[in-house]
């Protein structure tokens, strides 16, 4: 019913008695939401703007005060699919309001956009819900695995560093995305997610459950590196950070669904396999998002082939600083729920509520660092967002009680902000044609330092006494990544992807 509501022709009508200053005004093209063009006096259609359908029309009535009767009927249809409904009551805010914002609001994208990209968006949005779901999985239930296979910190730690391994198929997979396109395998590998994912409902072993995502989570990181490639050939340039924010937001969603799911755990030493059946729901909806997501424009546009050669120092800034953060962000997301409830006497069902109450909060750090990183810039956002999470995460893991959830609420809201400005560099400093293959080693880099920051705390919380204090060691590295942020990082924000790579702006060969 929401679905058909968002679908529906829209009409909004505003009545009101103002001077003629502002009654010129509303005879004026609009440019916020939609940029209008006129048809005729006091009708205009949208020219641009996330909408299928729009007119506005505008008659006005002078009065013998010298004020004017304003009538204005805008009717509109959404260019969202399935969600639309979400921004259906401030969409008819904006739209039939008589005002001129002087800015766009927070919930719309810096730079406007046209209906197939907003339709595009959307798809990937639902896809990084799925993928969100299958890339968290085996993080939520690994310490309620390693309890009932009598595994200790120490191996948990190895599984979780193992399955790291998955970056091996990934990066093959996104190479071949640069030679046969983003959408189909896109799609593949999502699919082959959710059915590898089953398997570890089978499990008879840590081994086994490791082994099985290895595998998996080949395919689940292979479409997490091509949602954020993709979003980025889409969009404008002036709302990438805000659209890889939208990915990571809607990807937290299926992980927060995991994690809402955990609560089955306390079932019985066997009921966290329950977890692994929920994908085949994500081969359901598949369906519908196949319909809606196109071929990468700039991938079907001709590009030139471009090789590693040249982009050396690009590819070493990038794969350095990911591997600062990743060596502290992986054990402190990955240990979370092991320190939970070994140290803190969580069941499932109060880790559920934790992790739910805690992290929910950071969509408001999402959606605020990616419009930031849009308009303020990403070096700014992610240099100083870094030290903030960074020093919210390890007072979390050293407290206890209300502080403890306090610490949580704004890691989750300042380290949310750090993701859509420093993450949408991978894909930004790139040429077409190489785009997939460096983003791929990108994810080398992460898995290399999250591996080697999940042995480090699972090899030193024994000895020191607790999962807190070898990550308090870590969080210098990305305490060390704000400041080559700050000095070294170029600065993207509003730059179109052929000028920060030239390849792409001449002729192909």
């Amino acid at each position: 019913m929401v679905a058909l509501m968002a679908a529906a022709l829209h009409r909004v009508v505003t009545e009101a008695t103002v001077d003629a200053a502002r009654a010129d005004v509303v005879l004026q093209p609009r440019s916020d939401m939609v940029l209008e063009r006129t048809l005729a006096p006091g009708l205009f259609e949208a020219a641009e703007g996330p909408v299928d359908t729009y007119r506005r029309q505008v008659v006005v009535d002078p009065d013998e005060s010298g004020r004017t009767r304003v009538s204005q009927t805008v009717e509109f249809r959404l260019a969202v699919p399935w969600v639309g409904w979400l921004f259906l009551l401030p969409s008819r805010r904006l739209l039939g309001s008589l005002e001129r914002p002087a800015r766009a609001p927070w919930w719309l994208p810096p730079a406007r956009l046209d209906p197939k990209t907003t339709r595009a968006l959307t798809a990937l949005a639902a896809l990084a819900l799925v993928d969100g779901y299958l890339g968290t999985v085996l993080t939520q239930t690994g310490t309620f695995a390693a309890r009932e296979f009598g595994a200790s910190d120490r191996a948990l730690g190895v599984a979780l560093a193992v399955v790291r391994g998955d970056v091996a198929l990934a990066f093959v997979l996104v190479a071949l995305a640069d030679r046969r396109g983003r959408r189909g395998l896109l799609l593949g590998c999502t699919a082959a997610g959710c059915a590898l994912t089953m398997l570890g409902a089978l499990s008879p072993s840590l081994v086994w459950l490791a082994g099985s995502q290895v595998v998996s989570r080949g395919f689940v990181t292979a479409a997490v590196i091509l949602l954020a490639v993709v979003a980025a050939e889409e969009v404008p340039a002036g709302a990438r950070a805000y659209s890889f924010g939208i990915l990571v937001l809607t990807a937290a969603l299926g992980a927060g669904v995991c994690a809402l799911l955990l609560i089955l755990a306390d079932f019985g030493p066997g009921a966290w396999r329950a977890l692994y059946v929920v994908p085949a729901a994500g081969l359901v909806v598949l369906i519908p998002i196949a319909r809606k997501l196109p071929e990468s424009r700039r991938f079907a546009a001709p590009h030139a082939i471009a090789t590693l050669r040249g982009h050396g120092w690009r590819l070493w800034l990038l794969a350095g600083s990911r591997f600062l953060l990743n060596v502290f962000l992986v054990p402190a997301t990955q240990y979370q729920n092991q320190f939970l409830r070994a140290e803190r006497g969580f069941s499932g069902a109060r880790i559920s509520l934790f992790l739910i109450g805690t992290n929910t909060p950071g969509g408001i750090g999402v959606v605020a660092g990616g419009r930031l990183a849009d308009v303020r810039g990403r070096r700014i956002v992610a240099g100083v967002g870094l030290i903030g999470g960074v020093g919210a995460t390890v007072a979390m893991y050293s407290t206890r009680g209300w502080s403890m959830w306090i610490a949580g609420v704004a890691a989750a809201v300042i380290g949310a902000a750090v993701l859509p400005a420093l993450g949408v560099y991978g894909p930004e400093l790139f040429p077409t044609s190489l785009r997939g293959r460096a983003n791929g080693l990108l994810y080398v880099s992460d898995r290399l330092g999250g591996a080697s920051g999940l042995l480090t705390v699972g090899f030193l919380a024994g000895p020191l006494g607790s999962l807190g204090r070898p990550l308090a060691l870590l969080a210098l590295g990305p305490l060390a990544l704000s400041v080559i942020v700050l000095t070294l990082f170029p600065e993207t924000a509003g730059v179109e992807l052929e000028t920060l790579n030239p390849e792409d702006a001449g002729d192909p060969k």
